[in-house]
């Protein structure tokens, strides 16, 4: 994929004005920073642009709306003159425009755009483009008076010295999407980047936390989960399940605040993730650590359970490493022991041809499209194909273990882009990536994405290297399956 800029900055013009007469605005200094520290790290001058001069009483210009179909991601520096501004919120929305037309907002588990946090917003006032995001927070509070202050260096050499080690964060994540942009190809089918499972924490370990992702993410590891955890128990878990998946190793940090308790759920969020955790140890070649500060203050009655619950059950202790000790400590057993791992490995390749005795083929497809697929899956049983169909009513885990059996099990798999998005139909390519961490020791299976009405820009540009695609766009026709279900039969 081609941009001609590499990012756009969008903000609000009142978070550049200068605080001190002869200082550079905030917006100004993120600006200049950030094409030093990009260009350091990818060896080249970026493209790195914003609006100096519009105001919110301009009109919204054409070419503007041009410009932003040209970039590559989108660095919104929310606060809350942003959340207000509707010259904002209408670049944000051009960009998700653009951006869904040339194949969705998320590439290959990246996010094309950035949260730069300047100063709190709560997150219910995020536009909702924006809230599963993980954000850079480029603030800090105060926790004794509860004050924040953003990281500016008129504030002194600590405030600056923060500030550089978020841009620092901020830069290597855009120069990560930028490279794989580039290099689609490369990303479709090149080498698995070994993946560390960190687990959310409290605010109190917040910098601890942030140290652990950074020191990673500097030697090449890829660190899950990507975004914000959803707020809702059931998705919370799918999520943190999804993402356990692909690791052999997480990390959680075990602080002095109760965790947060996602809606519809009883457990916090930090016990739910050792839990799916102590769950992906039992399938084997994976390990924890588990990290409380030395001399923790412990106020909360909930939280000191916690805490010893973990330091007594041996259940939660088997396969796990549980350490009081300091963060640099930490830090070299996590390194000794990914050293220990095995190094990234090649890819599979993804076979468009099954096995001699074939079991079944997965009919992969969304709830509203149970009707519409029905032709297909017709034509596939009366040529002698098992064909399995998705669950959708029943208990959450029961849907779950059916989906992952099948994965396990299943010689092709038949996927209806339909009535859902892309983001969905990603996520399901992912799912089958993922079925070796299910227990899968069969071949990989044949993989085949059916294009179903509606027909969109987006349908029609649709390619991947993961899969054979097969437009059907018109209704069923039997004649451009039969690629597909002649190399199953051989």
């Amino acid at each position: 994929m081609s941009f001609e800029v590499d990012a756009f900055i969008s903000y609000a013009h009142l978070d550049n004005v200068e605080l001190i007469e002869g200082h550079k605005g905030w917006v100004s200094n993120l600006h200049r920073a950030l094409e030093v520290r990009v260009a350091q790290l990818l060896g080249k001058q970026p493209q790195i642009w914003r609006d100096p001069k519009l105001q919110g009483n301009d009109f919204f210009a054409d070419t503007l709306v041009e410009r932003l179909q040209c970039v590559a991601a989108l660095i919104t520096v929310l606060s809350p003159r942003y959340v207000k501004s509707e010259w904002t919120r209408r670049e944000l929305s051009e960009f998700m425009r653009a951006a869904q037309e040339q194949g969705g907002v998320q590439f290959h588990e990246k996010a094309r755009i950035f949260k730069v946090l300047k100063t709190p917003v709560p997150t219910e006032m995020h536009p909702p483009e924006l809230r599963g995001l993980l954000g850079y927070e480029f603030f800090k509070v105060d926790p004794e008076s509860g004050k924040t202050r953003e990281l500016n260096e008129i504030f002194g050499p600590e405030a600056q010295r923060d500030f550089w080690l978020r841009l620092d964060d901020l830069a290597h994540d855009i120069c990560c999407l930028l490279e794989m942009l580039e290099q689609p190809e490369k990303t479709a089918q090149g080498f698995v980047a070994d993946a560390v499972f960190l687990a959310e924490t409290t605010s109190d370990l917040k910098e601890q936390h942030e140290t652990i992702r950074r020191d990673l993410q500097q030697h090449g590891y890829t660190v899950l989960p990507t975004q914000a955890l959803p707020p809702v128990a059931w998705q919370a878990r799918a999520a943190i399940h999804d993402a356990l998946a692909c690791c052999q190793l997480s990390i959680h940090l075990v602080g002095g605040t109760y965790s947060f308790v996602p809606e519809g759920g009883a457990e916090s969020l930090l016990e739910i993730q050792n839990e799916l955790a102590i769950e992906r140890g039992k399938a084997g070649d994976f390990s924890r650590f588990l990290w409380i500060p030395p001399r923790l203050q412990v106020e909360d009655e909930r939280q000191r359970k916690v805490i010893e619950h973990l330091r007594m059950d041996p259940g939660i202790l088997e396969r796990a490493d549980l350490m009081e000790t300091f963060l640099e400590d930490l830090r070299t057993a996590i390194h000794s022991r990914l050293r220990q791992s095995p190094k990234p490995t090649q890819k599979p390749a993804i076979s468009t041809v099954g096995t001699a005795n074939l079991a079944g083929i997965y009919a992969i497809y969304d709830y509203p499209d149970v009707e519409v697929v029905s032709p297909w899956v017709d034509f596939l049983f009366e040529r002698g194909f098992e064909v399995i169909r998705p669950i959708f009513e029943g208990d959450e885990a029961e849907i779950r273990d059916y989906h992952e059996e099948t994965l396990r099990t299943c010689d092709a798999a038949l996927i209806f882009y339909g009535s859902s998005n892309e983001c969905w139909l990603r996520r399901k390519l992912r799912e089958m990536q993922k079925s070796p961490g299910y227990g899968r020791t069969k071949p990989a299976p044949a993989i085949a994405i059916l294009l179903l009405p509606p027909k969109t820009p987006a349908k029609e540009r649709f390619r991947t290297h993961e899969a054979l695609v097969i437009p059907q766009f018109e209704g069923f026709s039997a004649d451009s399956l039969w690629g597909f279900i002649s190399g199953l039969q051989r």
